[in-house]
């Protein structure tokens, strides 16, 4: 998406910088306006360094005689953003005050604006804001909500920015609503994610590499688009997506048992990396010795291939980590495990591997067909995998 950001004067402009860190990062183009007073707070260089674009600040700077810079910004953007907003932009706004670059190019755009307040709790609260911003809403104007905790006058209250991951939610959320129209609407869909983890004892255990970031994007994804989700998920350092419901296992044995007691599903997706091998704990620590020692792994129960011999109605897609002969691999389990799809990737490319923000796949249906997915962060690769889920049920 083309982002123009807004950032007005208050203390809460540092978490500007950091919002467009992550926009950027979310594979978003971004383009950032300042008030006169945002600058007392904080420089432009650092959004000039992270969006690799110019940052307009003087209404009055008009380098390009074939267009009027804050018509070209407003026509430009895809949505606006303002944070933080002050009490003062939005009086401004809700007035139609146009008297710097800010209020003039968002005065002049047709496009959604979301806006997060930040300022003292008792301005937050006074009557003359709250009109304000409530003629805003009736405009159309789109609030992220303030949050509550210590503000920089001292007070514990109502009046914190949001959180820069939280407005990027808010406006993903709406423009994944837009694009896709509630397409998985009534859909319940349960998708793993993570890795297992297997413990030898008290400190030690087995695991492997996944970071879980593609089953909580599907999950991510498949909420946008208005699908009733289950999460189960292993360890992983990532917040779980708004609205879905949340199951946090540990080791194979419980994902089974999350999984198969919640099959009565339309589709399950099943992302994590699952152990193939367990090992039976011991108590407490085991201490070193000065001979080498042998550890029995024993396998764990086929998750994917139990819910393949178990399914009536559902439609199952399962993933193949691969390192070599993908394909070759990713039929075999199709067949094998019974499954509707089987989601292939290459591990072993470290661009789109396990810790990588980006992925590739290819997807080979039970009919015959595949997909090839190209290289894009793993949110979209999570929107062209369920595109192509639900292209392939409505065939059937």
């Amino acid at each position: 998406m083309k982002i123009l950001l807004s950032v007005t004067g208050g203390i809460a402009a540092y978490k500007a910088i950091d919002l467009t860190s992550k926009l950027v990062q979310r594979n978003h183009e971004v383009k950032v306006m300042m008030t006169p007073s945002a600058r007392e707070f904080i420089t432009p260089l650092p959004f000039q360094a992270l969006s690799r674009n110019e940052v307009h600040i003087d209404i009055f700077d008009e380098t390009k005689p074939e267009v009027i810079k804050h018509i070209n910004l407003a026509d430009w953007a895809d949505i606006n953003i303002i944070a933080p907003a002050t009490a003062s932009t939005i009086g401004k706004l809700a007035h139609g005050i146009a008297d710097n670059m800010v209020t003039t190019t968002l005065i002049a755009s047709t496009k959604p604006t979301f806006i997060a307040p930040a300022m003292n709790s008792n301005m937050y609260s006074h009557p003359a804001v709250q009109e304000n911003m409530q003629k805003l809403s009736d405009m159309g104007y789109h609030f992220i909500d303030a949050g509550s905790g210590f503000l920089a006058c001292g007070y514990i209250a109502k009046g914190r920015m949001a959180e820069p991951l939280d407005i990027i939610e808010a406006v993903e959320s709406f423009q994944v609503t837009k694009q896709y129209n509630n397409d998985l609407f009534g859909k319940k869909i349960l998708v793993t994610a993570g890795p297992t983890i297997e413990r030898i004892d008290a400190v030690r255990y087995l695991t492997n590499n996944s970071t879980g970031r593609m089953g909580y994007a599907i999950a991510e994804a498949a909420q946008l688009r208005g699908a009733d989700v289950t999460l189960v998920s292993g360890p992983v350092q990532l917040k779980v997506p708004n609205n879905v419901r949340f199951v946090q296992i540990e080791s194979a044995a419980e994902m089974f048992e999350a999984v198969t007691t919640r099959m009565n599903q339309d589709i399950i997706i099943k992302a994590a990396a699952v152990a193939d091998y367990t090992i039976e704990r011991q108590h407490g620590k085991m201490k070193k010795k000065d001979e080498d020692f042998t550890l029995t792994l024993n396998r764990t129960q086929d998750i994917l291939k139990y819910l393949g011999e178990h399914k009536t109605t559902q439609y199952l897609a399962g993933f193949a980590a691969e390192t070599e002969q993908v394909e070759t691999y990713a039929r075999g389990k199709l067949v094998k495990k019974n499954a509707d799809v089987i989601i292939a990737n290459n591990v072993g490319d470290t661009s789109i591997g396990f810790k990588s923000d980006q992925n590739a796949v290819e997807m080979f249906f039970k009919n015959g067909a595949s997909r090839k997915i190209e290289k894009m962060p793993k949110l979209e690769i999570a929107h062209e995998i369920l595109t192509s889920i639900k292209q392939d049920m409505h065939v059937r």
